[in-house]
């Protein structure tokens, strides 16, 4: 069931973002995403929070700087996602180009699992000698691990963005702005955008020492094509201070300032890069980058975005989307398998999804999860084997419900029942031995059925209410398409009642219209959709600048219709 929400959006905040230049449709999509003051526009860097504001940067700074001028050797210790190969590349270039011995270890998620484990310190210790680790996009959980390489005479510095737990490692310093005390104002930085503001702090650390001057100090700008490519596919809140990194490195990107590996990407996967968005590096580039985790081994995404030999990037680049195309393939089978699971699941009936096949590849689990949430509007997790009588979970969530939390209480309620889990509020993972399913679904469905209401089991599809005539123009698409839109500040999605001239469906899949409104007539498309809308039709859609035969045409991307 869903269910149409119209975005609020006061008139007087609306007519200030007017008198202020804003245009004025932009200036009521702001105002509905809570954005009132033109200074959150800006996408300047010189409009970024300062990074002093991040506990204990400072002292990170210090000591890796103390480090450099020891010729330590440094080790990044990464996570195999999109963000930790994005935040382990900017690392390794970032501190590379501020003088360190660095090299990197990714662990192979199928046999280390995730974060700073003892055993990934051991094996570093073992392949890379280091003196000190460097965590990115991990490490906050790492309680035994940074144990470990303590006992091994190994600093630890942690950069991580993953909620604490109650009790911190003892790692010689930790940066993240979800650490207790830590008052940085955006709470949603990813890992590479940490790991960026560490960099940024140690420059400035260097710069005090008399290394270099503001002049002759390496140019850390060059690393944002990466920062903004790891922030939108870790899809964490774009905020005023993301929307920043995203809209430089978007920026860098159009106009042909990226790394190898990232041109690369933009080309294997048929996008141009001159017309970079949001959508691109969420879609296109992160998941190419993220099928190396999956199913693969994640140094690859990463030699991908920290080589500069553009023939090697792009062999790399037809390679990831080779193992993307791969992952597609398991991820259909997976998913048919599990709506033969639940063909039986009656939505009113229940307020979670748990779901496990012993032929299930636990480096596809989290889309799967992702896709049966979508279609369900439920709390979803899916477990595949993952050896030794083990089974992993992934899990995804919908607003109110959230899911680390929703396991903290499963686990206090059965403290047997989980071995470990973490993760967010719209995302977490968890292992668990395979005779213990069916108690955690139970247990689980428990949570759901006292932390959800009916309401929220409703799907709402929030929109931006009617668009103007004057506004279904190409010139209005690219103004639209020049701003950074995303996870919390979605893009625009218009409703309005149209006259249905035609429809037909493409491919047994799709519904093509022709839909008609004030005299003007425009070609939509409602994909994965079949039904039949009638004569007339209340249509939630996006605009969209299609190009056929060298002309451009205003098209409608229907996201939801019902017969008016």
């Amino acid at each position: 069931m869903t269910r149409l929400a119209t975005r609020a959006a006061s008139p007087r905040d609306t007519e200030r973002l007017i008198q202020d230049g804003i245009h004025p449709v932009l200036a009521r999509l702001y105002v509905a995403r809570g954005l009132l003051d033109v200074r959150e526009l800006s996408c300047e860097l010189s409009s970024m929070i300062a990074p002093s504001g991040l506990l204990h940067i400072d002292a990170a700074a210090v000591f890796l700087a103390d480090a450099i001028a020891a010729k330590k050797r440094l080790v990044i210790v990464a996570d195999y996602d999109c963000d930790g190969a994005t935040a382990c590349a900017v690392g390794l270039r970032g501190l590379r180009m501020l003088g360190a011995d660095v090299d990197f270890i990714v662990p192979n998620r199928f046999e280390y699992g995730y974060g700073l484990t003892p055993e990934i310190v051991a094996l570093a210790q073992a392949e890379k000698s280091p003196d000190i680790i460097v965590t990115v996009d991990n490490g906050i959980a790492s309680i035994d691990g940074v144990a470990e390489a303590n006992r091994r005479g190994i600093d630890v510095v942690v950069t991580d963005h993953h909620l604490p737990a109650d009790t911190l490692p003892a790692a010689r310093v930790i940066v993240n702005p979800n650490q207790p005390e830590c008052g940085f104002p955006s709470k949603n930085l990813a890992g590479v955008g940490v790991m960026f503001y560490v960099l940024l702090a140690l420059r400035a650390e260097m710069r005090q020492r008399g290394l270099f001057d503001q002049q002759s100090q390496p140019k850390l700008d060059v690393l944002l094509d990466l920062v903004a490519l790891g922030t939108v596919a870790d899809v964490v809140k774009l905020d005023a201070n993301n929307r920043i990194l995203v809209a430089q490195g978007l920026k860098r990107m159009r106009s042909g300032r990226m790394h190898a590996g990232v041109a690369a990407l933009f080309r294997a996967s048929a996008r141009e890069a001159r017309k970079a968005s949001p959508f691109d590096l969420g879609f296109a580039l992160g998941p190419r980058l993220n099928a190396a985790g999956r199913l693969a081994d994640m140094s690859l995404g990463i030699e991908c975005l920290t080589t500069d030999d553009e023939g090697r990037a792009w062999a790399i680049a037809q390679q990831l989307d080779a193992i993307n195309r791969e992952r597609r393939d398991i991820e259909a089978d997976m998913q048919d398998t599990a709506l033969e699971l639940l063909d039986s699941f009656d939505p009113h009936d229940k307020s979670t999804i748990s779901v496990f096949d012993a032929g299930w590849h636990q480096g596809v689990i989290g889309i799967v999860a992702s896709r049966l949430k979508d279609k369900f509007y439920r709390p979803t997790i899916t477990f595949a084997p993952a050896g030794d009588g083990w089974i992993k979970g992934s899990g995804r969530s919908i607003p109110g419900f959230h899911l680390r939390d929703a396991l903290d209480l499963v686990s206090k309620h059965a403290p047997t029942l989980i071995d470990k889990f973490g993760g967010h509020a719209m995302a977490a993972g968890l292992t668990l031995r395979a005779d213990h399913f069916d108690a955690f679904a139970t247990a689980f469905e428990a949570v759901g059925r006292s932390w959800l209401t009916q309401h929220q089991l409703e799907r709402v599809l929030e929109n931006d209410g009617s668009l103007e005539d004057a506004f279904f123009t190409t010139q209005f698409i690219d103004l639209l398409d020049g701003q950074v839109w995303g996870q919390g500040f979605a893009p625009p999605v218009f409703c309005d009642e149209f006259r249905v001239i035609s429809q037909r469906i493409l491919k047994e899949r799709h519904l093509k219209l022709q839909l008609e409104r004030n005299g003007q007539r425009f070609d939509a498309i409602w994909f994965g959709h079949t039904d039949d809308l009638g004569g007339r039709a209340r249509v939630a859609y996006r605009l969209d600048a299609n190009e056929y035969n060298g002309v451009t045409r205003v098209q409608l991307m229907v996201e939801y219709a019902e017969c008016a």
